[in-house]
């Protein structure tokens, strides 16, 4: 099995749509997504995201299914050094390196500035609609790893955004997604 995770076109957020040269990209992106064999399209609910896959669908002749949990993976944490509240990717490495924890699979998420994210709480959630999702091609997931219960050489595309990709893939790999 193929996934494939593509981050929305350069974004517009005031509008949650994309900027000119975002359109372009998505238009570009089309061309290679088409000549791919897609078994299926998913994508989150934001409208960069949807608008990135609307030109590729419009392409095909195809549909997405929407995700919830493919939205931007969000919460919201107090740093000591910002009056505002950043999502929890919003930092320099030296701001977060050097504790360890960060660096571990089963971990990043325990420093307190996550607890009190409730940063755990969301990783988990976007982890189950991953598993769930790839359980009905197939795969389910056995601890670390995932179990072969009918392989299969498809192809999944899904329209998301930065954050949420880096958590999959930590979870897909058994790595932080800090680190990616």
């Amino acid at each position: 099995m193929k996934l494939l995770f593509i981050r929305h076109g350069d974004p517009d957020y005031s509008i949650d749509s994309l900027t000119e040269k975002g359109w372009k990209e998505a238009e570009y992106l089309a061309e290679r997504i088409a000549k791919l064999d897609v078994r299926d399209f998913y994508v989150s609910p934001r409208g960069r995201a949807r608008d990135t896959a609307s030109l590729t669908l419009k392409k095909m002749n195809r549909t997405a299914i929407q995700c919830e949990w493919l939205r931007e993976f969000a919460p919201r944490i107090d740093r000591p050094d910002r009056k505002d509240s950043p999502v929890c990717w919003d930092w320099l490495p030296q701001d977060w390196t050097a504790d360890e924890r960060f660096y571990l699979p089963d971990q990043w998420y325990e420093p307190p500035i996550m607890k009190a994210g409730k940063v755990k709480e969301e990783y988990e959630w976007v982890a189950e609609g991953m598993d769930t999702l790839l359980a009905g091609y197939g795969y389910v997931r056995d601890g670390h790893l995932y179990r072969t219960e009918q392989g299969n050489n498809d192809t999944l595309v899904f329209f998301c955004h930065f954050g949420v990709t880096c958590v999959l893939l930590g979870h897909l790999i058994g790595a932080s997604p800090m680190v990616l």
